[in-house]
């Protein structure tokens, strides 16, 4: 039986997405990607709303995570309720139904030196 770890409520405070890439594609096109890790016996339903400077929240956008099992989620594939725009500052915010854990990774391949980075996004307690 897993064990579910996390939290229910994670915010990823910097996200930006590249409309320029570098490399081959799809591999090396420019992207952000929320890695969500289910370690419980239940699915977990998220929905991701995202926040900008200048602009009303969009969301939720809504994934299934299964028991047991990981999603990377490339917010560069969110299309629904609207595409996650390019070359703009967002943040975002996770809720799920049960104990998740939520990583934040960037890959900017604007230029042939890639840069990568990655985080544990903000666990908001209950």
């Amino acid at each position: 039986m897993g064990r579910p770890i996390g939290h229910t409520q994670w915010a990823i405070a910097e996200g930006y997405i590249p409309s320029q890439s570098t490399g081959p594609q799809p591999a090396m096109t420019s992207h952000e990607t929320a890695c969500l890790l289910n370690t419980g016996d239940q699915d977990a339903h998220v929905e991701v709303t995202l926040y900008f400077a200048d602009r009303e929240p969009v969301g939720p956008y809504r994934v299934t995570v299964p028991a047991r099992r990981t999603l990377h989620l490339r917010f560069n594939d969110l299309q629904h309720p609207a595409p996650v725009p390019r070359d703009t500052d967002y943040s975002s915010v996770f809720t799920s139904d049960v104990p998740i854990v939520v990583q934040h990774t960037r890959l900017d391949s604007r230029q042939a030196e890639n840069a990568l980075l990655s985080t544990l996004a903000f666990p908001v307690p209950p």
